[in-house]
């Protein structure tokens, strides 16, 4: 069962309360997954479709619960491969339907005449737990959310602009930015932060979705503090077994054309070390001194054992 598949069944296990929070769900879910069937100007019927048996299952609940009105079910076989269904939530007497979606406010309804301009959602419910209701819905009727071990991606659908431009208003009282761009004729608001993922699925009561991604999150942090840290002592080591290489180069430079006897004790013995530990670093050198010395001290006689090396080269002899 994937990711979104799980968060939507914990979704559709919450029945709010207060009828105006199950109002604000229904109309969530109708706004994104229904669709109105016109019969002729005064008739009209409400088709909605989830491949997801969950929210059907709450669809036909809340239904029956607010409106005391009997939803009739039919399931559409997809793909004979995968084995897919789609469940089909049709509510067909007129009376019924317009009640449904004037209460919702998908319609008003006018002397006899039928406006499809819906209410918005940010008008129509003004309480918070009615807007969580309406996000809710809303997830439930076209909404995914990818699998956190591969990437933080969360998104709704829709054929309907203004139906997103809603959520995404809803979403801003929340301080969360969701983007909305046109992908394959729909239209797509995506959140893409892990940390605005994590305040969505807590609004909208996926607390067990919620904790399943925390505990992805703090993994996937551990692991690239863990490489951060690795790389960062994988660089060092390189540094210094270059800088040593370069060392050991260099006394041998200066053995060859003085032999490092020439050398004054103190520099001929961190010269000896080297030879003797190249795969030492300069704190690890001067502790194999006697008596031991510190990091800086064991930098100042490199520096004047390459300043040998640079007059030899130069065609100056110095012992140093």
């Amino acid at each position: 069962m994937s990711f979104s598949t799980e968060t939507k069944e914990e979704l559709a296990r919450i029945l709010p309360e207060q009828q105006c929070c199950q109002m604000a769900e229904l109309s969530g879910i109708l706004s994104s997954a229904g669709s109105i069937d016109l019969k002729g100007r005064h008739h009209l019927a409400i088709h909605l479709t989830t491949e997801n048996p969950s929210t059907a299952r709450k669809i036909f609940k809340l239904i029956k619960l607010i409106f005391a009105v009997n939803t009739e079910i039919q399931v559409r076989q997809t793909n004979r491969f995968r084995r897919s269904k789609q469940y089909i939530l049709l509510v067909q007497d007129t009376e019924d339907s317009k009640r449904i979606l004037e209460e919702t406010g998908l319609i008003s309804l006018k002397k006899e005449s039928i406006s499809l301009e819906a209410v918005s959602p940010l008008k129509r419910f003004q309480d918070r737990g009615c807007r969580r209701a309406f996000l809710r819905g809303a997830f439930l009727g076209s909404g995914s959310i990818s699998a956190p071990e591969k990437n933080y991606h969360m998104e709704f659908v829709s054929d309907r602009l203004t139906h997103l431009q809603d959520i995404q208003s809803i979403l801003k009282g929340y301080d969360i930015e969701g983007r909305i761009i046109e992908r394959k004729g729909s239209q797509v608001l995506y959140l893409k932060e892990g940390e605005q993922i994590v305040d969505l699925l807590n609004i909208m009561g996926a607390h067990n979705a919620l904790l399943s991604l925390e505990n992805i999150r703090i993994l996937k942090q551990m692991r690239n503090d863990i490489n951060r840290i690795v790389n960062c002592e994988t660089a060092n080591l390189s540094k210094t077994v270059q800088a040593s290489m370069k060392q050991v180069e260099m006394i041998r430079y200066i053995d060859q054309r003085i032999g490092i006897e020439q050398l004054s004790p103190v520099l001929r013995t961190i010269a000896a070390a080297r030879l003797k530990y190249p795969e030492a670093s300069l704190k690890e050198l001067g502790e194999y001194m006697e008596p031991p010395i510190g990091k800086s001290g064991v930098n100042h006689r490199f520096r004047k054992l390459e300043q040998i090396e640079k007059n030899l080269r130069s065609g100056k002899k110095e012992t140093g």
